[in-house]
């Protein structure tokens, strides 16, 4: 098991810690142009409630981040992370100025942007390619699972097909992906769930996030889990999942993440996971030293 830290440490020879920017997107899925009211669990900051204020420019965003974790991040350097929404969907010229802007920081060792692999047209990938030869590029795919009912379900908006065609352009260009799974999504079964971990680590991805679901207020998700219709997993069940997701990955691709953070302020379920200490611990003691 290859997890995120020890890796940044020995790619990049120093600690490593990613600041979530906000570069003032939006999303196909809620501008109209495939719906308006996002994706069943999307909060209304489009995931980037930990992301920077889209005010102030790319620049300040990243010396605030440093501020926020400079305490634990002495002599360290710092992944430029456009969290909020989907970060490639706006003009390419806008994208190439604040990508650039991100990559030219002298503190930034990489460049990760998460986003819709719908949203990856030839300018867009011909750009990445090109600031991938200053720093290195992650893309981040939100896929969430494999399978075409679940998507339906949560208005994902594109079919399987198109994840692998934009992972085929990505990988052609030597942009490394990163791909998203949420485990606990309604009506999979565990089996459901372990068929996209081996799906995507079937396809050259280069790293993975493990995303419990987690029910915010003000998502369409919230209102069907009040009238009772969605359950959430407990916390043992999702240490279960994550014990046969683990033993799927091989060392090629590197963990991401393992759990999740839901804004406090928004979660509703499943509160233990509010517990982020004890979570982590949990998984350290009980997936991690056994590997």
């Amino acid at each position: 098991m290859i997890l995120l830290n020890g890796y940044l440490r020995e790619r990049f020879g120093c600690k490593v810690y990613k600041i979530a920017l906000n570069g003032g997107f939006t999303c196909p899925n809620r501008d109209g142009t495939l719906g308006d009211r996002g994706c069943i669990f999307c909060s209304q900051g489009g995931s980037g409630e930990f992301a920077g204020d889209p005010k102030m420019s790319i620049t300040q965003q990243i010396e605030e981040g440093k501020k926020r974790v400079g305490s634990k991040n002495q002599d360290g350097k710092y992944i430029a992370y456009f969290q909020a929404y989907t970060g490639t969907y706006a003009d390419v010229g806008r994208l190439e100025e604040l990508y650039t802007e991100a990559v030219s920081h002298p503190d930034i060792v990489a460049l990760s942007i998460g986003t819709r692999p719908d949203c990856l047209g030839e300018d867009v990938l011909d750009l990445l390619s090109r600031i991938n030869a200053i720093k290195p590029v992650w893309i981040e795919l939100g896929l969430q699972t494999i399978h075409e009912r679940t998507a339906r379900y949560i208005r994902r908006g594109y079919e399987l097909t198109v994840f692998d065609e934009a992972l085929k352009a990505l990988r052609a260009r030597g942009i490394e992906v990163i791909v998203h799974v949420i485990i606990g999504l309604p009506g999979e079964s565990r089996e459901d769930m372990l068929q996209t971990v081996r799906y995507v680590c079937d396809h050259s991805i280069n790293g993975i996030k493990l995303q419990l679901l987690h029910i915010l207020k003000g998502t369409d998700l919230y209102e069907e889990f009040i009238k009772g219709s969605v359950r959430v997993l407990s916390e043992d069940e999702y240490i279960d999942i994550l014990r046969e997701c683990v033993k799927i990955i091989p060392d090629s691709v590197v963990i991401h993440r393992l759990t999740g953070d839901g804004d406090k302020k928004l979660l509703v379920a499943p509160l233990w996971s509010a517990d982020k200490k004890h979570v982590w611990n949990r998984i350290q003691r009980e997936l991690v030293k056994e590997d």
